[in-house]
């Protein structure tokens, strides 16, 4: 009985308290889009709406996150710029993305310094740092510092929030 309880309490515990992420993340303050009032794009909810793919506007205008591990970009390692689905704004190199093992494509650094803008973001009970576009305000995904060096960040972004831009890789380079 003593195993039975050992396994049952933290169970239950981590039940109670997914259901209640479940239940911040579905209400409506959670799901309010990025304010636009600072970004050069601004939109409409509808038309956002008519111009991604329902997961695209979940994940990008609802601050929503794809499961790990199916994502289209997880295992890409095509050379190349990943930009924000909603406006083609570049955000990220193929140089700097590696395998972190989370599920979601991470990436050590953006393409430039303001290639993202970071917030605050304490939802699902949680305290992050969330990545958003800086162009229009589109959700990307986290930022966590446990990424590897030089940086010691892990960009964890959502395949749903980029397209990507397959570029020649340059052999002075190589």
């Amino acid at each position: 009985m003593k195993n039975y309880l050992r396994f049952f309490i933290p169970g239950m515990a981590f039940m109670v308290l997914y259901s209640l992420s479940y239940c911040v993340a579905q209400s409506p303050q959670s799901q309010q889009p990025t304010s636009g009032e600072n970004y050069k794009i601004v939109k409409s909810d509808s038309e956002w709406k008519s111009e991604l793919t329902p997961e695209q506007y979940r994940i990008t205008r609802k601050k929503g996150t794809e499961p790990a591990f199916t994502g289209k970009y997880l295992h890409n390692h095509a050379h190349g710029v990943y930009r924000c689905v909603d406006c083609g704004y570049p955000l990220f190199s193929s140089e700097t993305k590696y395998e972190s093992g989370s599920g979601w494509p991470s990436f050590w650094q953006p393409l430039t310094p303001d290639a993202v803008e970071t917030k605050a973001d304490h939802s699902l009970l949680m305290n992050r740092t969330e990545v958003v576009c800086p162009q229009c305000g589109a959700h990307l995904g986290h930022v966590f510092h446990d990424g590897p060096q030089p940086t010691g960040l892990r960009y964890c972004i959502n395949s749903a929030a980029l397209d990507f831009e397959h570029t020649p890789k340059d052999s002075s380079q190589e």
